[in-house]
C-alpha cells in the first residue's frame, strides 16, 4: 500500500508567503519567570536569526538600561543573517508634538531600519485610558507614523486592541488604521490585546480589513487568554493576514502569545505557505529547546512538534504499527521539524539530528560511532544532560567518540573552602534583609600536565569564581589560550525541585575568546562539581579551537 499522502493542501485564495516577525525579547519577555540579561537577548536572538525569522523584535530601547545596552552592543555584536532588528515604541503622546516626543525620538535614535509603533485602536480606551478626543486618537497615530517615516524608517502599527475596538466601534477603528496607512505605514497589524477573540470571528474581520486596505500588508498579533491564539493567527492568515506576530514557545504575558513553534509548521507543513527559508523548518526543534534554556525555563515535553513527547509512543499497538509504518501514527515526519520518533521503551530519537550536528562540525561519524554517541547522549539525557544549548559539549562528546582526546590536562583533586566570616570586609555588614555579609572563598586544585603534577590556590567571590582562579593559576603558563578565555555566562538550573537543596543541578557556561562564543555544560548533585565539568569543557573546546 501506498505511503500517507502528507503534502500539505494549499488554497490559491491564501498568502503564497507569511513573513515571520518574532517579539520574544519584547512580548515574550513579559511572561511571568522570565528575567532576560543582556547577554541573553543577545543569545535568543542569534537562535532566532539561526531559525531564519524575518524581524526580532528587540524592545523599547528606552525602556530601561538593559534595553538601551542591548541595542548598543546589538549594533556591533550582532551578525544577522537572515532577521531585521526591530525598535519597539508607542505613539506620541496626547496633544504633544511628534518632533518633540522622547519616544519617537528614542526610536529615530535607535541604530535600527525598523520601529513598530503601538497606538490605540478601541474608542473605550482613546476616551477612558488617554483621556482625550477620537479625533486626537486618531491624529496620535498619523503623526507618529509620518514622523518616523520621515526619519527613513521602515514603520509597522500595531493596532492595540482592535478586534474590541472593530467590535464596538469599526467605524473609529478603521480610521486609526486609516490614519496610520496613509501617513506611510508599511504594515498594519491586527491585535487582540485581551485575547478574548476566537476564530470565527477573526476571519471575516480580518477579511474586511485586508479588503479595504488592498495591497497594504496586514498583520496579526493574538494572545493566548482563551488558548486560541494559533486558530486566531490561522484564521487570519487565511483571510489575507501576511505578517504573524509570535514568540517562542509562546511566551508572553498572562497566558502567552502566539507560538512560534506550533504556527509556523502548521503554516508550511499544513498549508502550504512558505515562511522561513528553505532547509530551516528542521532547526525549530533545537532552536525552541535552546530559548528555553536561555530564558531559564524548563522545556514543555508536550509543546506540539518540538516536544520531547511529541513523538513519544509508549501504547504496544502504537510501537509495533510504527516500526512497520511511521505514518501510521504520525502526522508529519518528525525530522521535518527537527525532532524524532521516541519509543519510551527504548529511545531511538536523534539520529537525524546528530548526523546534522556531525556533518556541520565537520566531524565523520561511521555507524558504529554514531550509535556509540547516540548510546551516551541517551545515558546522559536521562542523568539531566540537555545538549540542545551546549553545542560545544555535544562536539567534544562527538569528537571522542572518534578517538580524538584533547591534550590538555588531568585533574588528580581540587579542595574549595567557603568562610562565612561577617564583618571581615569593610562592606556594609547587613543587607536590607538582616542577613550578614562577608564571606572568603578559596580553591586549591593539583593537576597533572603529562608527567609533571600542578598544585594551585585560587581565591574569588564565590565557589566557581575561585576554582576558575586556581585553575588559571595552575594552567596559565603551560596553556597561554587560558589568558583569552573570560566567561561571558553562568546559569544554573534546578532539574529535580523536589530533591530540595539536595537537587541535581544543570550548569551551562559560556565561554568567549574574544571572537567566539560556546556554551558546555555539567550535571551534578554538588553545584561545583557540575560547574567544573562545564569549565574543563570549555576548556578542551577552546585547545580544540586553537
Amino acid at each position: 500500500m501506498a505511503p500517507v499522502d502528507r503534502s500539505p493542501r494549499y488554497n490559491p485564495s491564501w498568502p503564497a508567503a507569511v513573513e515571520v516577525f518574532d517579539t520574544t525579547l519584547r512580548d515574550g519577555a513579559q511572561f511571568e519567570g522570565i528575567s532576560l540579561t543582556v547577554q541573553d537577548k543577545l543569545a535568543v536572538a542569534e537562535a532566532l536569526d539561526e531559525l531564519g525569522v524575518h524581524w526580532i523584535e528587540g524592545g523599547y530601547p528606552g525602556a530601561n538600561p538593559k534595553d538601551e545596552e542591548f541595542f548598543r552592543r546589538a549594533a556591533t555584536e550582532l551578525n544577522l543573517r537572515h532577521a531585521t532588528l526591530v525598535a519597539f515604541g508607542s505613539t506620541r503622546k496626547p496633544l504633544g508634538r511628534s518632533d518633540d516626543d522622547p519616544t519617537l525620538r528614542t526610536l529615530v535614535q535607535a541604530g535600527v531600519s525598523t520601529a513598530c509603533i503601538v497606538g490605540k485602536g478601541w474608542d473605550y480606551h482613546v476616551l477612558e485610558a488617554l483621556r482625550t478626543t477620537l479625533e486626537e486618537g486618531e491624529a496620535m497615530v498619523g503623526e507618529s507614523v509620518a514622523f518616523l517615516k520621515g526619519h527613513g524608517l521602515r514603520v509597522f502599527f500595531d493596532c492595540e486592541h482592535f478586534f474590541d475596538g472593530y467590535k464596538r466601534n469599526p467605524e473609529f477603528t478603521l480610521r486609526v488604521l486609516e490614519a496610520a496607512a496613509t501617513n506611510g505605514a508599511d504594515c498594519l497589524v491586527l491585535c487582540d490585546t485581551n485575547g478574548g477573540s476566537l476564530a470565527h470571528e477573526v476571519e471575516p474581520i480580518v477579511r474586511e480589513v485586508v479588503r479595504h486596505f488592498g495591497s497594504l500588508p496586514i498583520g496579526i498579533h493574538t494572545q493566548n487568554d482563551t488558548g486560541c491564539a494559533v486558530p486566531n493567527a490561522l484564521a487570519a492568515v487565511i483571510a489575507g493576514a501576511t505578517q504573524v506576530q509570535v514568540t517562542m514557545n509562546g511566551y508572553g504575558e498572562r497566558t502567552g502569545n502566539c507560538d512560534l513553534v506550533q504556527l509556523i509548521p502548521n503554516l508550511t507543513l499544513k498549508m502550504g505557505i512558505a515562511t522561513l527559508p528553505a532547509g530551516h523548518l528542521e532547526r525549530l526543534t533545537d532552536v525552541s529547546r535552546r530559548v528555553a534554556e536561555l530564558v531559564n525555563l524548563p522545556h514543555q515535553n508536550q509543546l506540539p512538534y518540538v516536544g520531547q513527547s511529541a513523538f513519544a509512543h509508549k501504547a504496544g499497538l502504537h510501537t509495533s504499527a510504527i516500526a512497520r509504518r511511521p505514518d501510521s501514527y504520525e502526522h508529519i515526519d518528525p525530522a521535518q521539524v527537527g525532532n524524532g520518533t521516541r519509543f519510551l521503551v527504548s529511545d531511538l530519537s536523534g539520529r537525524a539530528t546528530m548526523e546534522f550536528k556531525a556533518s556541520e562540525w565537520g566531524i565523520e561519524l561511521d555507524g558504529k560511532q554514531l550509535g556509540v554517541v547516540l548510546d551516551q547522549l541517551k545515558q546522559l539525557e536521562s542523568a539531566g544532560y540537555h545538549f540542545e544549548t551546549a553545542d560545544a559539549s555535544l562536539e567534544l562528546l562527538m569528537r571522542r567518540a572518534t578517538g580524538w582526546r584533547p591534550e590538555s590536562f588531568e585533574l588528580e583533586s581540587f579542595r574549595v573552602t567557603v568562610e562565612h566570616r561577617p564583618g571581615v570586609t569593610s562592606e556594609l555588614v547587613e543587607n536590607p534583609l538582616g542577613h550578614a555579609r562577608g564571606i572568603e572563598t578559596e580553591c586549591t586544585i593539583k593537576l597533572r600536565v603529562g608527567a609533571e603534577r600542578l598544585i594551585a590556590t585560587g581565591e574569588g567571590n564565590g565557589p566557581v569564581n575561585a576554582l576558575d582562579a586556581a585553575m588559571r593559576a595552575a594552567l596559565g603558563e603551560r596553556l597561554p589560550v587560558l589568558a583569552r578565555l573570560s566567561l561571558s555566562d553562568y546559569k544554573v538550573r534546578v532539574l529535580n525541585t523536589e530533591g530540595g537543596t539536595a537537587a541535581v543541578v544543570r550548569v551551562l557556561i559560556e565561554t568567549t575568546n574574544g571572537t567566539r562564543k560556546w556554551t558546555t555544560m555539567g550535571v551534578s548533585e554538588n553545584i561545583i562539581e557540575a560547574s567544573w565539568q562545564a569549565l574543563a569543557d570549555a576548556l578542551d573546546y577552546a585547545l580544540l579551537l586553537g
